[in-house]
């Protein structure tokens, strides 16, 4: 997240700049206009989330795995190379999916120690009632935008 909401002039990214000798003021000040809109950006989407009892990390786990063209369940191993989070953080929210009955739990073929998760029609269900929503958010957010 990014918490300033007020975003250093010109004159003080300069001054930080010819203080230090490193960077571009130019590139400093766009990094920083970035980085809060995509914090306004997963602010609003937070919250939308939680309005469906989700939260982001749950609907990327969900969406993962109804993306993948040629089969309709993943290890978690696969799930977690697709993904940008920790090994643990991801056992916990699978652990939680499962419990909230939006993922399935199946043996493997290929492996009988290993499981494989699927989406259950409970998960299904909530991602299509939340796909247009969340379409709809970024597309206000970005129509906002300069």
């Amino acid at each position: 997240m990014f918490f300033l909401r007020e975003l250093p002039t010109r004159m003080m990214i300069d001054g930080y700049v010819s203080a230090t000798g490193v960077g571009d003021v130019d590139a400093v000040a766009r990094a920083l206009s970035m980085m809060r809109e995509a914090s306004q950006l997963e602010r609003l989407l937070d919250a939308y989330f939680n309005s469906h009892n989700l939260s982001q990390l749950k609907f990327h786990i969900l969406i993962v795995i109804d993306r993948e063209p040629e089969t309709d369940s993943l290890r978690q191993s696969e799930i977690n190379q697709r993904l940008d989070v920790s090994k643990p953080v991801l056992h916990r929210t699978v652990t939680s999916l499962l419990k909230d009955d939006l993922l399935a739990r199946r043996d493997d073929p290929e492996d009988s120690r290993a499981h494989r998760l699927a989406l259950t029609d409970k998960s299904k269900t909530a991602l299509a009632a939340i796909l247009p929503g969340y379409f709809e958010t970024i597309s206000v957010f970005m129509g906002k935008q300069p």
